[in-house]
């Protein structure tokens, strides 16, 4: 669901309202079971005027935002920034989880008197049966200076502007309840600007909101266990049934998401997308065409055609396409963990099985396809430690923390990049290193068998399903050549 503009709910209407200092934002939080979040990037608040900004998304409903230039009024003497980008996401049940992020790039408030290279607000809610968390992830602000002076905030700072009014930084709140289940809810404002007097074109009592995020999640109530039948039911079903029909008459178990982090080496990583991407915990989200029936990993949201880095130095492998990832590829790092990207649009040059790749490297670029056409354009991001690969593909770990903790970088080592700007047609996307000449699948190594890889990391080519894969600098000019075009 998408509103017009941010809605400002008085207490009365609120189950629950966090307030964190005189004239601070409100956060709600419905304490029922379930899962909410909303975001937005702007919002402008002035005394009997309906409030106006950029675009508010709620979930439950999954969102992302990609709102270019913002300028408020038209010519940014109040608000103006070079990007907006918003997402939201939440999944109710046992397992509750939700989570929204909102971020501005290159902020200037009242004519260049506050500015920001970046300002993100994100958080964070989980609940299950037995316990409740949450965390604010990437809430920052980057390069923040007020008033000429360069500032480095703390959580809840107060900051004067002069006369004014005051702003405070890196507002938020968080509150834990008990009953009748397990929940969290938090919310965050990166920069909340009040004034107490007229300044810049707006009247005291005004309220300009950067970078808001909220996440409530609650658990619902475990399902009762079921109670073994006295003896064997017959039933239609049998070896070979689909996922979700009976077999022998019984349903299938279906695994559960692991929930353990294991540290996976001393260091060395670095964040897979490159540029202004989004992103929120939707580990363990119900999911209907993947094994188990729950999401693997995380959706980085991004724009069409942004680099995507290899993540440690490793080796790559597993290159090409299947029906659920698109365009996909494996990198094993030099301890053994796996990292699975899916959903590209296109590869790099060094996107080809066996290939040895540096933490940065540009192995290919966002896209949305396999099961994610029609969907907003992002990467599908799985850690697979080394010590659980042995549990197949259900091994897959959340990779939120992870994520959270890797630096983004501010270079890429893959000259190409930067002559290349992504259009509204991904079949003008780069080459792939890895070239399709006539299979479904150019990869015979399965990812997550070690014999499999082991002979496509020592093949220098590989026979896929009816097709060849090969380096770049092979490909036969006579034949056309049938690339990751989405």
């Amino acid at each position: 669901m998408r509103l017009a503009t941010p809605i400002r709910l008085p207490a009365a209407a609120c189950a629950l309202v966090l307030v964190l200092a005189v004239g601070a934002s409100e956060g709600s939080a419905d304490q029922s079971a379930g899962a909410t979040a909303r975001a937005w990037a702007v919002n402008v608040i002035v005394p009997g005027q309906p409030a106006t900004g950029s675009r508010v998304l709620a979930a439950p409903d999954d969102d992302v935002a990609f709102d270019g230039p913002y300028a408020y009024p038209a010519d940014g003497s109040i608000v103006a920034a070079t990007s907006v980008t918003t997402s939201v996401s939440a999944s109710s049940g046992d397992q509750a989880s939700a989570g929204a992020s909102s971020q501005v790039t290159s902020l200037s408030l009242f004519k260049g008197e506050i500015t920001a290279d970046a300002v993100t607000g994100e958080t964070h809610a989980l609940a299950s049966s037995a316990s409740a968390s949450g965390d604010t992830g990437l809430t920052g602000l980057t390069t923040l200076v007020v008033l000429g002076q360069p500032v480095t905030p703390t959580a809840n700072q107060q900051i004067p502007l002069a006369d004014w009014g005051y702003a405070i930084a890196l507002e938020q709140k968080s509150q834990r309840v008990d009953t009748p289940t397990p929940g969290y809810h938090d919310f965050v404002t990166a920069l909340d600007v009040f004034l107490t007097a007229d300044h810049g074109g707006l009247p005291a009592g005004s309220e300009v909101q950067i970078g808001y995020a909220e996440a409530n999640a609650q658990a619902s109530e475990p399902a009762p266990l079921p109670v073994a039948p006295s003896a064997p039911t017959i039933g239609t079903g049998g070896k070979g049934a689909a996922p979700g029909e009976k077999k022998n008459g019984l349903l299938p178990v279906l695994s559960k998401p692991p929930n353990v982090t294991p540290k996976l080496s001393a260091g060395g990583y670095v964040f897979p997308v490159y540029g202004n991407s989004s992103f929120i915990d939707t580990f363990g989200a119900l999911r209907g065409d993947v094994s188990g029936g729950w999401h693997h990993g995380d959706d980085i949201f991004a724009e069409l055609g942004a680099p995507l880095l290899a993540i440690a130095h490793g080796t790559v492998f597993s290159v090409g396409w299947n029906r659920v990832g698109g365009w996909r590829l494996w990198l094993r790092d030099d301890e053994g963990n796996e990292f699975y990207y899916a959903h590209l649009s296109a590869y790099s040059p060094l996107a080809v099985n066996g290939a040895i790749v540096q933490a940065g490297d540009v192995l290919g670029f966002v896209g949305n396809t396999g099961d994610a056409q029609g969907t907003p354009y992002h990467l599908h991001f799985e850690v697979h430690p080394v010590g659980l690969l042995g549990l197949g593909y259900d091994g897959a770990v959340d990779p939120t923390s992870y994520l959270v903790s890797w630096p983004h970088l501010k270079d890429v080592r893959f000259d190409a990049v930067s002559g290349w700007t992504p259009v509204a047609h991904p079949g003008n996307a780069p080459k792939a290193g890895a070239l399709l000449l006539q299979s479904s699948d150019i990869s015979s190594a399965s990812g997550l068998d070690p014999e499999s890889i082991d002979r496509a990391l020592s093949s220098k080519s590989t026979e896929g399903e009816g097709g060849l894969l090969l380096p770049q600098a092979q490909q036969p000019s006579t034949k056309p050549v049938v690339g990751p075009s989405g």
